[in-house]
């Protein structure tokens, strides 16, 4: 039995690689992955694009979610503001890190800045016909001065903030730990609406603001 499903799995992998993507003319594609996001046993494809258009903020990204009909990848769900522009990581470069399918979860990943780091990861999860954010992890800091973690489980409202202080007189070592859980609710967004509004949420005991 375990050897049939291995089988089954392996066929539908192949299948869904061996579909027919249009490509959008001029469009570059920066990474693909395909995986079941939808629980419905057949895998989707999301292909993250480099697209014509461009701001003082570098080339705008879309990421495209594709079903398969008839040997043909189909747009099913796609975003412009889900995936930062090529410049929008400082001097660090480039901000895009990747994209990962994980147990039907959809990650994107982004990092950046200078001396001053940041990194963050979105989770999606579809539903109510939407691929809704469902979590999110921010880190932010610099060595020998502080670095700051912020996980939000959007779905469950429950932010966990974490900022511990650096001194590197003699060696690298914490002197200082902030610890802090609290809950936000009633926060949605989801891949289309991703980065179109700024959502501030600022935690009660040491007013650190989470910027989303």
């Amino acid at each position: 039995m375990k050897q049939l499903l291995t089988l089954i799995l392996t066929f539908v992998s192949l299948f869904s690689f061996g579909q027919e993507l249009s490509i959008p003319n001029g469009y570059e594609i920066l990474t693909e992955k395909i995986g079941d996001l939808d629980k419905d046993g057949i895998n989707e494809k999301v292909v993250v694009y480099n697209t014509l258009d461009s701001t003082v903020s570098g080339t705008v990204r879309e990421i495209q979610i594709l079903k398969s009909s008839n040997g043909i990848w189909i747009e099913w769900k796609k975003s412009r503001s889900a995936v930062l522009k090529s410049e929008e990581g400082g001097t660090m470069g480039d901000p895009f890190e990747e994209v990962e399918i994980r147990d039907g979860i959809l990650i994107i990943s982004h990092s950046g800045g200078t001396s001053w780091r940041w990194g963050y990861t979105d989770k999606y999860r579809f539903q109510n016909n939407e691929f809704e954010l469902i979590g999110h992890r921010n880190v932010f800091g610099k060595v020998c001065e502080y670095w700051v973690s912020l996980d939000f489980n959007i779905s469950t409202g429950r932010i966990e903030y974490k900022k511990e202080f650096e001194d590197c007189d003699k060696e690298q070592k914490i002197y200082k730990t902030e610890h802090e859980t609290f809950y936000k609710k009633g926060v949605e967004i989801n891949l289309s609406s991703r980065n179109l509004k700024e959502i501030k949420i600022e935690s009660p005991k040491y007013k650190y603001t989470l910027y989303l």
